[in-house]
């Protein structure tokens, strides 16, 4: 059975983009890359909101033929690619490309039965994807990647809800350039 595990980067003032969308900040070198790829190899599907599921796809795919891209980005490029995808969208084409299917809705009950026949963890990007899963609490971990930056203002991680989740930190990792993973499971 999978998991639904939130994945972001963060700002260490808990912002996952700037004031004009920017995450130029992000620090992904080669072994938080690394990391990500050896992860995400193993998860069963991405689950993608649409503004996510844009950007990966304006990217990804051709990635492996970038001669600047290095070879943890073209490897990368071969993950997604090859991934299972589910894009949460009321506009996207329902035909869309690269191993993916449209849904229009986040529905509890196809949620736990995607969960039930996955092997691996169903991974959702994108935070107002995320907020919709929150909402349901249908959310079983949390990977925080906090970045060593301040950015000042942006759009926060974490929408103001009135809802409590308890959580269990089930580890952390520190990388070489100073980002941390921040790993909670539901209590």
């Amino acid at each position: 059975m999978g998991r639904i595990v939130f994945s972001i980067s963060v700002s260490l003032d808990g912002y996952f983009e700037g004031p004009d969308r920017e995450i130029d900040w992000h620090l992904v070198d080669e072994e938080l890359h690394r990391h990500f790829n050896d992860w995400l190899r193993q998860a069963g599907a991405f689950l993608e909101g649409r503004i996510t599921y844009e950007l990966m796809a304006g990217y990804w795919p051709r990635a492996g033929d970038d001669p600047a891209a290095t070879p943890v980005e073209k490897d990368f490029s071969r993950v997604w690619v090859d991934m299972p995808k589910i894009a949460f969208s009321r506009t996207l084409d329902e035909n869309a490309r690269w191993n993916t299917v449209v849904w229009r809705d986040v529905d509890r009950k196809e949620i736990e039965a995607l969960k039930e026949r996955t092997d691996g963890d169903l991974v959702v990007g994108g935070p107002d994807l995320a907020a919709s899963f929150a909402a349901l609490d249908l959310i079983d971990e949390y990977r925080i990647y906090v970045h060593p930056v301040l950015i000042g203002r942006g759009r926060p991680v974490f929408p103001t809800t009135d809802a409590r989740t308890p959580l269990r930190l089930a580890g952390t990792r520190t990388f070489g350039n100073g980002v941390v993973l921040l790993h909670y499971e539901r209590a």
